[in-house]
């Protein structure tokens, strides 16, 4: 059975009975993704960057935000929520595909309901990294942070559907982590401060050390079926485009290729930390593979555009630089690219339903 979250408002009382709290809030749901036998997903809760972000950014303060038009142009009443996108973004889509519920809520939302704790939140910030250096220059929220946040949720949960339930619903949960855009993209390439300190195989150990770190200290919360998205083709973006692409703009293939060497340490990394987490199910999933192709083949998939995005030039804007003063193209759908960084809704509606078929049993 998939679930769906209910969109009734919650009794103050039955937060006094944990089972009753748990049956009531939930009511089965189709979803698109079908599941083995007798195997249940409660909740899909999700860490990382700005890929993933639903909002946890919007009271920073930070200039890496998007809590302002254009963004948000397609999301239901056209309303910037911290997304950074037209509209839905990754975290939404999977909760859909797997019957949750519609969206995934930001768990710094001060609107967030104790329902949405049941079904699951969204750790992710904007411009965060593997690096503990690529949060600090960003001003946004660490790997670290979320942790905090995390062992914080649980907390509310345990208050509300008891020890046993919590074990249960973190046992069984997708778990999501996303990450490394910004290490490479920025804070090697772009800043270049960490560049002078390592090599491109040095930095892209340190950054699979610290997943590494960050996988145990979740599976040591609870936390069973973890899922972690490989970094894409960064250097094809268009902002790395403009920026390491040359006058014709091409993708910075040194970008790509510190993204390629990354994801082969990860793919290792997580096969060698299963064989030593009793129970684990952690999954490599490969999206750089994926996005490239679309990327190089984007008008056989129905695309425009694929060098610049919706916003702006969209050779450069992104966050603050994506702002109301901003024009945008007159069709969001026939841009791989919303901003010079963040892929469109519809591109993340051409590939989100291809990666949860290809990797959902993986979990399992």
């Amino acid at each position: 059975m998939q679930l769906c979250s209910s969109s009734s408002p919650i009794p103050i009382l039955m937060i006094l009975y944990s089972v009753a709290v748990f049956v009531v809030l939930i009511k089965p749901c189709k979803g698109l993704i079908k599941l083995p036998p007798n195997q249940v997903i409660p909740a899909v809760i999700v860490f990382g960057d700005s890929i993933m972000d639903t909002g946890n950014n919007n009271d920073l303060k930070s200039l890496v935000k998007c809590n302002f038009p254009p963004y948000g142009q397609d999301f239901k009443g056209q309303k910037p929520t911290g997304r950074f996108g037209n509209g839905f973004v990754p975290s939404d889509f999977i909760v859909q595909e797997l019957g949750i519920k519609e969206l995934l809520p930001a768990y710094s939302d001060p609107n967030i309901r104790p329902q949405d704790l049941i079904t699951g939140v969204c750790f992710a910030s904007g411009g965060t990294g593997f690096d503990p250096m690529t949060p600090k220059i960003a001003a946004v929220l660490s790997f670290d942070d979320q942790l905090k946040m995390f062992r914080e949720y649980i907390g509310k949960l345990q208050a509300m559907v008891g020890e046993e339930r919590t074990k249960f619903i973190l046992a069984n949960s997708l778990f999501l982590v996303v990450a490394g855009s910004d290490d490479i993209a920025n804070t090697y390439f772009t800043i270049r401060v960490r560049k002078l300190q390592y090599s491109v195989p040095a930095y892209t150990d340190l950054m699979v050390n610290s997943a590494s770190s960050f996988i145990q200290e979740i599976y040591g919360l609870g936390a069973r079926r973890i899922g972690v998205f490989s970094t894409p083709p960064i250097g094809c973006v268009p902002s790395q485009r403009t920026l390491g692409g040359g006058v014709l703009r091409e993708c910075a293939q040194e970008y790509n290729g510190a993204a390629t060497l990354f994801n082969s340490k990860l793919s290792a990394t997580l096969d060698s930390l299963t064989s030593h987490l009793p129970n684990s199910k952690l999954v490599y999933i490969d999206v750089y593979t994926p996005l490239l192709d679309l990327i190089l083949n984007y008008q056989k998939y129905g695309f425009g555009y694929v060098n610049k995005g919706c916003c702006g030039t969209g050779a450069i804007e992104v966050a603050v630089l994506c702002n109301p003063l901003s024009p945008t193209c007159t069709n969001s759908s026939d841009h791989v690219f919303w901003d010079s960084y963040h892929p469109t809704e519809a591109t993340y509606r051409f590939l989100i339903p291809k990666l949860m078929n290809k990797y959902i049993n993986a979990f399992f």
